[in-house]
């Protein structure tokens, strides 16, 4: 993998959560590999998200610190942070792709780190939003290549645009 890759809290969660030992060995590999390439991202967001699951709503749930020191942890990897910036762009991508608005934060979280995966399972499986490609990381092995599943750049087209035609202004 070459581009950056965007996690969403889901699959921290995987992490922690020992009641699907496959996903949790999927998700465990998937971020071991980030680690190593260092091309791992994440928003403020997203770590917010995870740490009120898994100190919340995972059964077992995950005692507080634990759950902070790996947001700690993972505070390297420089997340998004939820600012006007990110607002505007999440409106843009709320509009354009017809997505939740909280999914929207995430793919714009991602398109503002340039970034060229975004493993969720909350977006549909291949889906494109711009230059982010959503995958689920259980149907995409961490080793793959980005090339094969980064988004094809369509040609521009040699046609007019349509809508009026200009006026030339009075004869």
């Amino acid at each position: 993998m070459t581009g950056r890759c965007f996690v969403d809290a889901n699959v921290f969660v995987y992490i922690r959560d020992p009641r699907d030992r496959r996903k949790q060995a999927v998700a465990t590999s998937w971020i071991e590999h980030l680690w190593r390439e260092r091309i791992g991202r994440t928003s403020a967001q997203v770590l917010s998200e995870y740490y009120a699951v898994v100190t919340r709503k995972l059964v077992p749930r995950v005692p507080p610190e634990l759950a902070w020191d790996h947001v700690a942890e993972l505070l390297s990897w420089r997340p998004q942070p939820v600012d006007g910036t990110l607002l505007t762009q999440a409106h843009q991508v709320e509009l354009r792709y017809k997505i939740s608005w909280w999914d929207s934060m995430v793919v714009a979280a991602a398109q503002l780190q340039d970034c060229t995966l975004l493993l969720t399972e909350n977006l549909q499986d291949g889906g494109s939003y711009g230059s982010v490609t959503a995958r689920s990381p259980f149907t995409l092995e961490a080793r793959q290549s980005v090339a094969k599943y980064s988004p094809e750049i369509a040609a521009a087209s040699r046609h007019r645009p349509r809508g009026r035609p200009r006026h030339a202004g009075p004869a």
